[in-house]
């Protein structure tokens, strides 16, 4: 058996599993809400864990870090140079990536002879190519300070690659896929060959589709606007389009359930699961065109694995040929599935995500 502790050390949260790798069973976990300050959090967590009747010694530690930048392209083994070049990213994710070292550090201090992993979510979209990633600014400004598109949910989207070409029968090699990951952080990539060639977050996982809280994509002049015309500061923005703007924004709730049922009697809802909706199209149709060939489309996350009458909204205008089965898309969530018609031009497809599982993978292979 071969152990390995998860942690996710987020910005406001604290998620851990144990998990038995080679059988892919989970063995404990949880999660703590609401933290505001990880290493008082993480300093009781950790002796919990280990007084729990369920626990075993890891034989492996594996960290969530949301921003690895352009140097990690893959799980690497922590150290205390890994950890400073972490720390340098901290401007590239101030709010994810402290909560993720914070976890390191705990870990670091309470397992001391334990393998740790650091495992980025950006790692996936680093085989993009440079007209994907790149920025039309000036070059060696963005060359300097590391302005490009970077993409995030790497290891969702790494792990359902793998998944649908295990359920195609097919070699992920082989296969050209849309991945949807809709959940209240949203991302679609573009796989090319099983490798990463675009995605729609950037720099932050701010631009793209819209999310819970999130704008997705917006024309930046509105930022100008905001600053000039309303007297908000670079904080205030930051922090009205990050936290309440998206499904928040527009409905008064980030729960695509709430809207959904808020929709049978409120235009304002309606409008929004269009808008929704329609920036989801909008890459579907701009992923096809880079890939020219798509094996399938594939939805995962949250709303992506459960929202039926989301997915039914999303496709009844029939986007680039899809078709839904209606039957097919009703069934419970059980693994992937195909969810189109037999008219359908291309496979659609729901199959979940395990980010956790994956992180476990990548950090055996990374110790």
């Amino acid at each position: 058996m071969t152990t390995v502790l998860v942690i996710n050390s987020g910005s406001s949260s604290i998620k851990y599993q144990l998990i038995d790798e080679e059988k892919q069973q989970l063995l404990l976990g949880g999660n703590l809400e609401r933290v505001s300050n990880h290493v008082h959090e993480l300093a009781e967590l950790l002796p919990k864990l280990r007084a729990d009747s369920r626990f075993v010694e890891p034989d492996v530690i594996g960290h969530r870090v949301v921003h690895g930048g352009e140097r990690f392209s893959k799980p690497t083994l922590v150290s205390s140079e890994v950890l400073e070049e972490i720390e340098s990213l901290i401007p590239l994710a101030p709010l994810h990536n402290p909560g993720n070292i914070a976890g390191i550090r705990a870990c670091l201090e309470a397992f001391p002879s334990t393998p740790q992993v650091a495992v980025f979510d950006t790692a996936f979209h680093q085989t993009m190519p440079p007209a994907s990633f790149r920025f039309a600014i000036d070059s060696e400004l963005a060359k300097k300070h590391g302005i490009r598109k970077y993409g995030f949910h790497g290891t969702s989207f790494s792990y359902v690659t793998k998944e649908t070409a295990e359920f195609l029968g097919k070699d992920s090699k082989d296969l050209n896929l849309i991945i949807l990951h809709i959940g209240n952080g949203a991302s679609a990539c573009a796989v090319k060959e099983g490798q990463s060639f675009d995605t729609s977050m950037g720099l932050s996982p701010l631009p793209g589709l819209v999310m819970g809280t999130r704008s997705g994509d917006i024309d930046p002049t509105v930022v100008f606007y905001l600053n000039r015309e309303l007297g908000m500061s670079v904080d205030e923005i930051d922090v009205f389009l990050n936290k309440q703007s998206g499904l928040l924004g527009m409905t008064g709730s980030s729960d695509m359930r709430d809207v959904f049922e808020k929709s049978r009697t409120d235009q304002a809802s309606r409008d929004a699961l269009e808008v929704y909706a329609q920036r989801i199209r909008f890459y579907l149709g701009g992923y096809a065109a880079l890939l020219g060939a798509v094996d399938a489309v594939v939805m995962t996350a949250g709303v992506g694995e459960n929202s039926v009458g989301f997915r039914e909204l999303l496709f009844e205008s029939r986007p680039l040929g899809i078709e839904l089965d209606k039957k097919s898309n009703s069934r419970p969530n059980d693994g992937p599935r195909a969810i189109s018609s037999a008219a359908s031009s291309i496979p659609l497809l729901v199959v979940p995500t395990n980010e956790e599982l994956e992180i476990a993978r990548q950090s055996v292979l990374g110790s």
